[in-house]
């Protein structure tokens, strides 16, 4: 049974109070808490997941899409630190730049994860200006359905592509118009981790995550697209344990 936090922003879908480590989980633009539901089933019960649910999809779909990336981070960064710790931060895609905007804030607060994972994403100050957000449909689910990672069903369906839509916008628009703001980056661990084939990411621009921490920074790299995780889910499993030295 899924277990949905009283503040609703977070789906624990294998809970296991019991375990010495959490692992909050930032979903990529367009996608959902259920997202991540085979990395929670492996990860437990060594690691708990709490995966985060934007606003303006499954069962929040009646709420308004955040389309700002630092109004969301400032709704989020209250939610993850009452979490109880240790805990370490995971972010595919969008939900990199979630998760690291969100560690900086935590380190302003003397909160420091265990570490901090980062996904399928350029350093900070690597982003590309791009407004895929403002294009025709056609346009914009072409690029979408580029990269990947959405259910077919939907976007098949016009039905629910109609619902779909908002939350992908939305999304895509957080993430086009965020714009790193130079400061403190944090002294957590940092994992940089991408398909060796991503359509839309240079693994150079990758690996200037180090430059962000003052801390340990390791980079790994897997055969696949923006979505390799999807192909490799027991050995992003293994990174993940092993960084967070937890057994299985």
């Amino acid at each position: 049974m899924t277990a949905q936090a009283p503040h609703g922003w977070t789906r624990r879908f294998h809970p296991a109070p019991s375990a010495g480590m959490r692992l909050v989980c930032f979903p990529h633009a367009g996608g959902s808490a259920s997202a991540y539901f085979a990395l929670s089933a492996a990860l437990s019960p060594a690691v708990e997941m709490h995966t985060v649910q934007y606003p303006g999809r499954q069962d929040r779909l009646a709420e308004p899409v955040i389309d700002d990336l630092y109004v969301l981070v400032e709704r989020l960064v209250d939610v993850v630190s009452a979490l109880p710790r240790p805990f370490a931060l995971f972010g595919h895609s969008m939900g990199a730049s979630i998760a690291f905007e969100v560690a900086r804030r935590l380190e302003a607060r003397d909160i420091v994860p265990s570490a901090l994972f980062v996904s399928a994403r350029p350093g900070p100050g690597r982003l590309k200006e791009e407004w895929t957000h403002l294009d025709d449909d056609a346009r914009f689910l072409a690029e979408v359905n580029r990269l990947g990672g959405m259910d077919t069903k939907i976007l098949d369906d016009p039905d629910l592509l109609e619902l779909a839509l908002p939350a992908l916008r939305g999304d895509y628009k957080a993430i086009e118009t965020y714009r790193y703001r130079p400061g403190p980056g944090v002294s957590c661990p940092v994992v940089a981790l991408a398909g060796d084939a991503d359509p839309i990411l240079d693994l150079r621009d990758v690996e200037t995550w180090r430059e962000h921490t003052t801390g340990p920074f390791a980079m790994e790299t897997f055969a696949g697209g923006h979505f390799y995780l999807d192909q490799h889910l027991d050995a992003v499993v293994a990174r993940i344990l092993g960084r967070l030295t937890v057994s299985p």
